[in-house]
């Protein structure tokens, strides 16, 4: 942490990720992202006021205080969306703060993060998807490998799972039934139905697998038997996209995107792909119809006579 803060500012900025770890369970990652932001944060005040800082100055920034940071992060070239997500981690550490202490933190918490354009999702198509999941494969010489990780990209592209939550799954549910209960973000529970192509596809990994799959211990297996690592799917799924000769866009993640707009494109309904996905927001899913509409607007400036 920057000596330009005073102990007491430490220790409160250490209590905040503590609880934001422990009490509501934010990922590692997470925490250590909202640190860094609000770290960089506090030294730009630091050095805004030109001495070391301490909890009574903090209390007392203004609206111009926060305005001068935001600013000072646009030179620097940070975009929109990082620095509303840097606004975010501010904005939570003296929430918690001023929750703790009852003071009135107005001026930080009554700012408003600049405006972003969503970041539509970029599916692959038909073809590129069972194309990744086929290549996947035959990437591995050890069977059982190759069978880990076509039935985790089937599950992926066949029931829209996100990649931590197909490494979360429990031993316990194989073999695969007709649905899998799945635990999402911020715990929202959702059923997903799990077709034929999935159930055999873990089934095959299952039996192949040297290791317990024991009830209790994640279905998904490292070489040594601990729990996959997320960064080996990615890894993957790399060395067939290039392959294949797909973007760089087809990661883990797109073929989520791909189950939802292949959904979309066959008629489904948006409310029901929403429950599909576990998003918390209906306007989440709505990205996806962007994506329909930009596709058709691309074919139709192609195609009409008049374009």
């Amino acid at each position: 942490m920057s000596l330009a803060l005073s102990p007491a500012v430490r220790d409160l900025m250490q209590g905040w990720l503590t609880d934001l770890g422990s009490l509501r369970d934010a990922a590692d990652a997470t925490v250590d992202a909202y640190g860094r932001d609000l770290s960089d944060f506090l030294d730009f005040q630091a050095q805004h006021a030109g001495d070391v800082i301490g909890p009574a100055a903090l209390r007392a920034l203004s609206a111009s205080d926060m305005r001068a940071w935001m600013a000072a992060q646009r030179t620097r070239g940070v975009g929109s969306r990082s620095l509303a997500r840097r606004l975010s981690a501010v904005k939570g550490f003296y929430r918690w703060w001023a929750e703790r202490e009852g003071f009135d933190a107005t001026a930080v918490l009554s700012m408003r993060a600049p405006r972003h354009g969503r970041r539509l999702p970029r599916p692959l198509s038909i073809e590129g998807a069972r194309d990744m999941i086929d290549t996947v494969g035959q990437q591995d010489a050890r069977d059982w490998v190759a069978a880990r990780d076509v039935a985790i990209l089937t599950l992926l592209y066949g029931c829209g799972l996100r990649r931590s939550e197909a490494l979360g799954l429990d031993a316990a549910l194989v073999p695969l039934g007709d649905t899998l209960r799945i635990r999402g973000k911020g715990g929202k529970e959702r059923e997903v139905p799990v077709l034929p192509a999935a159930r055999a596809a873990v089934a095959r990994y299952a039996r192949l697998c040297p290791h317990d799959l024991r009830p209790g211990t994640p279905v998904f297996r490292g070489i040594r038997g601990g729990p996959l690592n997320g960064r080996l799917v990615a890894k993957v799924m790399e060395a067939v996209r290039m392959q294949l000769g797909l973007p760089a866009t087809a990661t883990p993640h797109a073929l989520r995107h791909s189950f939802a707009t292949h959904l979309l494109d066959a008629g489904g309904d948006l409310r029901a792909i929403q429950d599909l996905l576990g998003h918390a927001s209906l306007s989440t899913t709505q990205a996806y119809t962007a994506v329909d509409t930009a596709r058709l607007l691309e074919v139709y400036g192609r195609a009409h006579p008049k374009a």
